[in-house]
């Protein structure tokens, strides 16, 4: 593999590159499903392919191809070089990078038990147990159980001498029950919606999700949801769980501090940012019990890796200091903007396409409060579970989150079931609006597989860490 990436840089350097370097990646993927009662769908696929960024003239150039010979590395170097200088004949700015050390090294993320080398028997007898477990109440008219594998091996090296090896498993799963009655549609999802939960681990995190243990309390959930009331329409207090602010954190924090959204360089997918590099130290972004990081080196985390795509260190950065925002995710062609160098944040989606700015693992740190008495301290307010919908503006300022499920606190008591809660904000009035925080013991990294952005869109692996927090003064029960 050494001989084939050397040949790669050599035939960009050869042809008039002042930088290259050169990815190759080979990915598998696995998804199982069953859906009320049958197998939904089994599907697997595999790809391996190169692809060659370089700057010439001050200008990026990027090819690839699924052909691994050392003939089409050099046909792919010089078209990359080539588009390169075609695209500095149009003007521009021109290209300087922020600077790094040359790597080389191996990693590889921990897996127990290999996804893959499980039986496909195994696996849907779990799911097709968890579905029958789901339908176990009549009110639930349609039920969805499923996992998902991901394996990643990479190679990346550069002109600046860095050679990188990385291999990465991330395995999923979850259900949904779907209760139905008289018109409405109700979900209740275990132990995430919008794809279950993520690690990046092997199949012991699907085992230890127990997706049959937890049916029936979700079936149970669901059904309930037929007859609770519908949400309160008013300003009161907000407490939200953590995979729902893990939502929150990822489109309100994540988004707008990604750096080529705010340099105007990425629009496409999305939008662009609120923020501007003046904000950076300024900003009032939350209150004092606000504090967000973005670490690519969290254990088990959807967001980790030991190197991005441009051979940076995976590191922890902040976002927002106690309430102060502190930092942008940038790339080496970004951070230069803020006079800092890259945070180790580009990746890109696969072997054919360019890397782009992504989270990692961003994360709101853990306050001090258990959640009892967080909820104990609330007069009256509601409770809200597990994202159902949500819009937000171009600009990440103005949003609306809806959720599965809530519960009104009366007297510092969880008290009714209502379902359809909602809540809407703007962005920093919100995050200002954070007067407690839940402690470690109740933080959790939740693992997001599906973030997108770019044109032709990319999906990166994200996460984020989240405890249950309380908001005052939030408008809850819109629409009605």
């Amino acid at each position: 593999m050494r001989r084939f990436l050397t040949e790669c840089l050599d035939a960009a350097t050869a042809a008039g590159a002042a930088y290259a370097d050169v990815r190759v990646v080979q990915t598998e993927q696995e998804n199982v499903s069953v859906r009320s009662g049958r197998v939904d769908a089994i599907g697997s696929a595999a790809s391996v392919g190169f692809g060659v960024r370089v700057i010439a003239d001050g200008a990026w150039g990027f090819s690839s191809s699924a052909e691994m010979t050392e003939a089409e590395a050099v046909r792919v170097a010089r078209a990359a070089v080539a588009i390169a200088k075609a695209s500095a004949g149009v003007g521009g700015r021109r290209v300087a990078l922020a600077p790094v050390e040359a790597y080389e090294d191996a990693w590889e993320s921990a897996c127990e038990v290999d996804p893959f080398a499980v039986s496909l028997e195994d696996k849907l007898a779990v799911l097709l147990a968890a579905d029958e477990a789901l339908r176990g109440q009549e009110a639930v008219k349609v039920s969805r159980a499923h996992m998902d594998f991901q394996r990643v091996h990479k190679h990346f090296a550069s002109t600046l001498g860095s050679f990188i090896e990385q291999r990465t498993t991330h395995s999923g799963g979850g259900i949904v029950a779907y209760a139905v009655a008289e018109g409405e549609v109700l979900p209740r999802s275990y132990p995430n919606s919008h794809g279950g939960g993520w690690a990046q681990a092997g199949y012991e995190f699907v085992r230890g999700l127990d997706l049959v243990g937890n049916a029936p309390r979700v079936a149970e959930e669901a059904a309930a949801l037929l007859s609770a009331e519908e949400c309160p329409s008013g300003v009161t207090t907000l407490i939200v769980d953590g995979s729902q602010l893990g939502l929150q954190v990822h489109e309100s924090i994540g988004h707008p501090s990604e750096l080529d959204r705010v340099l105007g360089d990425e629009a496409a997918f999305a939008g662009t940012s609120f923020l501007s590099t003046e904000d950076l130290g300024s900003l009032r972004y939350g209150s004092e019990h606000v504090t967000v990081t973005a670490d690519a080196t969290v254990p088990g985390s959807l967001g980790s890796f030991a190197y991005d795509d441009e051979g940076v260190p995976a590191q922890r950065d902040h976002i927002v200091d106690r309430g102060l925002f502190a930092g942008f995710l940038s790339s080496r062609e970004s951070a230069p903007a803020i006079g800092r160098a890259s945070n180790g944040c580009m990746r890109a989606d696969g072997w054919n396409r360019i890397p782009l700015v992504r989270m990692t693992t961003v994360s709101l740190e853990p306050g001090q409060w258990s959640l009892p008495d967080l909820i104990a301290d609330t007069q009256d307010g509601l409770y809200v579970e597990t994202n159902n919908s949500w819009s937000i503006d171009d600009k990440r300022l103005n949003f609306q989150f809806a959720c599965e499920i809530g519960w009104l606190v009366e007297s510092g008591r969880l008290t009714r079931m209502v379902k359809k809660p909602n809540y809407t904000g703007i962005t920093p009035r919100f995050w200002n609006a954070c007067d407690a925080v839940c402690s470690r013991e109740h933080w959790r990294v939740w693992g997001l597989a599906n973030c997108g952005k770019g044109e032709p869109m990319q999906v990166a692996h994200v996460a984020h860490g989240a405890a249950p927090a309380r908001f005052r003064d939030v408008q809850v029960g819109v629409g009605r």
